[in-house]
């Protein structure tokens, strides 16, 4: 069983991670698409709205899934993987260096997210809640 700090960390941690994909990411895509549009489209991707609708779509149901603590492994590996490949078209810091500090923020997301992918949600999830369920 993990002691009372160590829940709230992990807790902390997941619902804050989740709060980041949900808010300054989902929702402001989704209430002002035509800014991220234009910044995807100054790094040269293609098929903006696709990609730009299925960044939305995981970023809004991930960061969901992070703040309730609900399939957390899989939530944090599917998140890892977009902020990787975000990082990688939208912070090229090789190229522009004023990127740096993004890119090296990203990677800080980047391990929480592995972290939460490689533990879970902890006792205080929902996960954890539905596994107590099963067990009986």
């Amino acid at each position: 069983m993990m002691k009372t700090f160590e829940l709230l960390c992990v807790t902390s941690g997941r619902v804050i991670l989740g709060l980041y994909f949900l808010l300054p990411g989902a929702l402001l895509k989704i209430f002002n698409p035509e800014a991220t549009a234009e910044a995807m489209a100054e790094k040269g991707m293609f098929a903006i709205s696709f990609f730009l609708i299925l960044t939305i779509i995981i970023q809004f149901a991930g960061g969901v899934a992070m703040i309730v603590g609900y399939q957390t492994k899989v939530a944090a590996f599917i998140l890892a993987g977009l902020t990787l490949v975000i990082n990688m078209v939208m912070h090229n810091f090789w190229e522009v260096p004023t990127e740096t500090q993004n890119f090296v923020k990203n990677l800080g997301i980047f391990a929480g997210l592995l972290v939460s992918a490689g533990l879970g949600g902890g006792q205080w999830s929902l996960d954890y809640k539905l596994s107590m369920g099963r067990d009986q």
